[in-house]
């Protein structure tokens, strides 16, 4: 792609990005690097979303030893998640893009059609030991922009104790119909079943996905039967009283807080939980979603991206890839991912993981199973797509519409 036609796309983009900042929320402008930047040494800037990570930190310690095997001087800056995408809009437009942007997966295909983003034919990044699924939410109209560096993804937890008392076995909970009839008997024991996330934002949407996909729908078609059975699967859950009307409020945080009161049998959550789940006071289990007929089903991935911004001297790109390559290969990889609470997007460190750790062998499972939310060739159309679902499912769960009704009305809106 030439400069000009990344110009072009990159002003319109950004005007978009930016009305909509506007719109929502004062923010700063972006504040890119003032220090000089040459092809040989010198300093390379690196943003990321990880503001709680400061300068005393093993993630700070590790990019500034990747430098030095690099023979540069790192300067970092981390984001809140919700600034980076603008922000790096607003560098680009200026000319002043990062070295190195590490940016949560679903926008990576903004930033690619903007043209922000170099492709791994051009920066000459390896992802050959990448997991292809997890791969896939990086790439648009056949090519590949960055590599994970990690992974999360959604599974239901359980209380081992709730279970017993109402007579569960776990292994029983194979696909919909059984995972139903547990919440069936756990209400009937005097316990409350399943809780989740459906409240109107992306994280509603992110927490439908696997029973979406799980139904066998597609993105492309919101109001396919499959998609009215995953919706009404939730509807009825609510009707039937095996889960609360607080899931329409719920965030992901909520959902887990009434989860860790002891009282249900399951929580729709995600790998990020791990530390507290340890922390709640009794004994849990995790498997993965599962699909409408068995198996599992594929839950959104969620985690970063490592990507290598467009610059104006393209000498930089072979120092970014050796910086990208220390950060995402192994030792490194395992360590960051361990700190992040991440699965790894290769093999060979989730074999590490697990064997460090086996608990985290069903989030694994769940991991090889996920989709990025970007996949299937949507990029930016999924955005649109996300919000018309989750306006669904409230529009569903509230009882304003049949799940039927609110789904065509999404899929009309979408297109």
């Amino acid at each position: 792609m030439n400069s000009s036609s990344r110009q072009r796309r990159l002003t319109a983009a950004a005007v978009t990005a930016l009305a909509v900042a506007v719109s929502a929320t004062a923010c700063s402008s972006a504040s890119g690097s003032s220090d000089t930047k040459s092809a040989g040494g010198g300093t390379y800037t690196i943003w990321d979303p990880y503001p709680q990570f400061d300068k005393t930190s093993d993630w700070a310690k590790l990019l500034d030893r990747c430098g030095t095997k690099a023979g540069v001087k790192i300067k970092r800056t981390g984001f809140d998640t919700s600034d980076l995408g603008n922000k790096t809009l607003l560098a680009a437009q200026q000319g002043n893009s990062p070295d190195v942007l590490i940016v949560d997966n679903p926008v990576v295909s903004t930033l690619a059609e903007a043209g922000v983003l170099t492709t791994t034919d051009e920066n000459k990044l390896d992802t050959s030991k990448v997991d292809p699924n997890l791969l896939a939410a990086g790439q648009s109209d056949g090519r590949t922009y960055g590599t994970p560096i990690g992974a999360n993804t959604l599974a239901l937890y359980y209380n081992k104790a709730v279970l017993k008392q109402a007579g569960v076995d776990i292994a029983s909970v194979k696909d919909w119909p059984s995972l139903t009839a547990a919440l069936a008997k756990v209400k009937k024991a005097g316990k409350k079943g399943i809780t989740f996330s459906a409240i109107g934002t992306e994280e509603g949407s992110f927490q439908f996905l696997p029973w979406f996909w799980g139904s066998g729908a597609q993105l492309t078609h919101l109001d396919s039967t499959q998609a009215v059975s995953a919706l009404s699967l939730w509807k009825d859950w609510l009707k039937q009283g095996y889960a609360p009307n607080s899931v329409l409020n719920n965030t992901q945080t909520t959902s887990w807080q009434e989860f860790a009161s002891g009282d249900y049998a399951f929580a729709e959550n995600g790998t990020w939980q791990l530390a507290n789940a340890k922390k709640a006071g009794f004994d849990y289990g995790v498997i993965p979603v599962p699909a409408a007929t068995g198996g599992s089903a594929a839950a959104p991935t969620g985690g970063e991206f490592v990507t290598i911004p467009v610059q104006k001297d393209s000498g930089r790109y072979a120092t970014s890839e050796k910086l990208v390559t220390c950060l995402t290969s192994g030792d490194n990889l395992y360590n960051t991912d361990s700190t992040l609470s991440y699965v790894a997007p290769t093999s060979e460190v989730q074999d590490k993981q697990v064997a460090a750790n086996a608990e985290l062998k069903p989030w694994v499972d769940a991991v090889k199973a996920a989709k990025g939310r970007t996949s299937d060739d949507l990029g930016t159309k999924y955005p649109k797509i996300s919000e018309q679902m989750w306006k669904a499912v409230q529009s569903a769960l509230s009882g304003s519409k049949s799940p039927k009704d609110a789904l065509s009305e999404a899929q009309s809106a979408a297109q």
